[in-house]
């Protein structure tokens, strides 16, 4: 089997320009390909992994990655899947997050002289000329043809700025750029990037009167239809001080019956022939496949000695265990008590456990609050100093737990 069968298989190929074409490129290691990262925060996230994934697998297969990070594009803001438009960032903020990418894909991509490379499109982008660059490339992108695209449908009811309408065409240049500098023939990405990958073919087609390929990814959705890879208090992270190596085991850990053989078959790197037998469990082997699932991804983020300490803490825990060495710690500065004391809601939103007070609220009048194995249901229950002095183990729910101690 072919690593183009095999993504097949393995459901992680939406859609393809020229499906022989490419068969035939990836398959035979020929392919040069570029996925592009925006840097609209400091860290990656899980919405990140599929490709970070994928550019792993190809690799393997013979394939030249380039990875190309948006310090242009990211003046502007992609307006695919949005609702509402994307705030500007620093030229400062944009160069820092770029430099934060690097450090995490290294765990995913191997650089080097013959190897993958890494790609800033600030290099290019912020020295085009505005008026030779519309004369270059603005008769070949249709207005009409734009409008049709999905990432502006969704958004010409609220509202388009004219900035991010401009964000096909930056897209587009990459690709452009890319094919005649470093012999790029495929772009990657996202299923929401299908009418964006398409300018850029079309660019080189039109400018050069070369062919260059493009094939959009699968998106991680759960049963339900949403986006995997967010909880109630926002992304999954894969930077540890974001989200730690526990919060990040757990997450998988907690997946729906429905969703966990899909995730290892996407996800991992099991082989197929493995994961094919799996597709037969039920009850408690689905219990099992979740173990799998989420020691596999977290060995692959944060490696095999942190999987190691999660997985013994989630067990130890879930087991009624007493081992909270690895459980993610909140430090509290004694300025944040009062007489003494801190309140159950002050300390989960200084624990991060949930977006406001009345949410926390909310979980406290279900009984979904836990102090040191006790039910809290009062929510002007205090904790005090010599608690936390001790320590203080919250859990939210039946699978969420945080340590709490006092900062010495």
């Amino acid at each position: 089997m072919g690593i183009y069968e095999e993504l097949v298989a393995r459901g992680l190929i939406a859609q393809v320009t020229d499906e022989p074409e490419i068969k035939e490129l990836v398959n035979t290691g020929k392919a040069t390909f570029y996925i592009g990262f925006d840097p609209t925060a400091d860290s990656l996230h899980v919405g990140h992994f599929m490709a970070l994934c994928l550019m792993k697998r190809l690799q393997m297969a013979g394939n030249t990655p380039v990875v190309l990070v948006g310090g242009g594009t990211g003046y502007i803001g992609d307006p695919s899947g949005r609702t509402d438009m994307r705030n500007m960032m620093t030229p400062e903020t944009i160069q820092h997050n770029c430099d934060c990418f690097k450090v995490q894909m290294e765990k995913f991509i191997e650089f080097g002289e013959g190897k993958a490379i890494m790609v800033n499109n600030a290099d290019w982008l912020l020295d085009l000329n505005y008026i030779e660059m519309l004369r270059e490339v603005g008769p070949h992108f249709s207005v009409n043809n734009m409008l049709r695209a999905e990432c502006y449908k969704n958004r010409m009811e609220k509202g388009l700025s004219f900035l991010e309408f401009n964000y096909m065409i930056m897209q587009s240049y990459d690709f452009y750029h890319l094919y005649k500098t470093y012999g790029c023939n495929m772009q990657f990405g996202g299923d929401d990037q299908w009418s964006n990958m398409l300018g850029g073919t079309e660019l080189i087609r039109r400018k050069l009167g070369e062919n260059a390929y493009a094939m959009t990814i699968t998106l991680l959705l759960n049963s339900e239809g949403k986006k995997m890879g967010k909880t109630a208090n926002g992304a999954v992270w894969l930077d540890p001080n974001k989200t730690s190596p526990f919060e990040f085991y757990q997450y998988w850990r907690n997946v729906g019956d429905a969703d966990v053989l899909k995730c290892i078959r996407m996800l991992t790197f099991i082989p197929l022939e493995e994961v094919d037998k799996m597709d037969k469990w039920e009850g408690a082997e689905l219990n099992k496949a979740k173990q799998i699932l989420a020691f596999e991804l977290t060995k692959l983020v944060h490696g095999e000695e942190e999987a190691v300490k999660a997985e013994t803490a989630s067990k130890a825990l879930f087991a009624g265990g007493t081992d909270d060495s690895n459980m993610p710690t909140t430090e509290i500065d004694s300025s944040k008590l009062t007489d003494g004391v801190i309140n159950i809601m002050d300390l989960m939103l200084e624990c991060d456990l949930a977006p406001s007070k009345s949410e926390i609220r909310r979980l406290i009048q279900q009984g979904g609050v836990y102090v040191n194995d006790e039910n809290v249901t009062d929510i002007d229950f205090n904790i005090t100093k010599e608690m936390l002095a001790d320590k203080v183990i919250i859990r939210k729910g039946k699978k969420t737990y945080h340590k709490a101690i006092i900062k010495a």
